[in-house]
C-alpha cells in the first residue's frame, strides 16, 4: 500500500486519506499534550507559518502511546488551540507502535534516521518529513523542529 492510499481521520472526525497531503512536503509528528517536549508545538506552528504557503504542512498525530495525551479529541483540540495556537492539521489519536500501530506509522517507521536506524517510534514528537516523491526523512524526538537539519530538509524539498 502506498502512503497516499492510507486511510486517516482528522481530529474533528473527517475521514480522508494521506493522499490529501500528497502534493505537499509533510512533517508528520506524533504529539502529546502532557509531554515535556510539548513546547515543540510552538516551533511546529512557526514552521507552518513560515512554509505553509509554499507547499508544506505539519501534520500532528496525537498519541497516548507513552501515556501523555489527553483522553478526547475535543480536549486535544482545545489544548492545542488555546495553549499553542496550533493551525496545522491534526489527525485523530493513534497508536504509533505495537500491534495496533496505525497503518500510516507501519510505513513511516521503516524510514531510517540520520544514524541509519529504523524501527519503533522512540518517544513523543518523533518527526517524519514525507516528500511528494514518497521519500521519508526521519528525525528523533529530541531533534527540535527548528534544528538546522530539519530546516535544511524542508527548504531543500521545497526548492528554497
Amino acid at each position: 500500500m502506498s502512503l497516499s492510499e492510507i486511510a486517516v481521520t482528522t481530529l474533528d472526525g473527517r475521514p480522508t486519506t494521506f493522499g490529501e497531503y500528497a502534493d505537499k512536503v509533510v512533517l508528520v509528528v506524533n504529539v502529546a499534550s502532557r509531554c515535556g517536549l510539548s513546547p515543540q508545538y510552538q516551533q511546529l506552528e512557526e514552521l507552518q507559518k513560515e512554509y505553509g504557503e509554499r507547499g508544506f504542512t505539519v501534520l500532528g498525530v496525537p498519541s497516548n502511546q507513552f501515556l501523555q495525551e489527553l483522553k478526547t479529541s475535543d480536549d486535544i483540540a482545545e489544548y492545542c488551540s488555546t495553549t499553542w495556537g496550533v493551525t496545522f492539521p491534526m489527525l485523530e489519536k493513534a497508536s504509533v507502535n505495537g500491534r495496533k500501530r496505525h497503518p500510516l506509522y507501519v510505513e513511516l517507521v521503516k524510514a531510517k534516521d540520520g544514524s541509519g536506524k529504523a524501527g519503533p517510534v522512540m518517544w513523543n514528537f518523533e518527526k517524519f518529513l514525507v516528500l511528494p516523491t514518497g521519500e521519508i526523512k526521519r528525525f528523533r524526538p529530541t531533534t527540535k523542529p527548528d534544528d538546522p537539519a530539519v530546516i535544511s530538509a524542508i527548504e531543500s524539498a521545497l526548492g528554497h
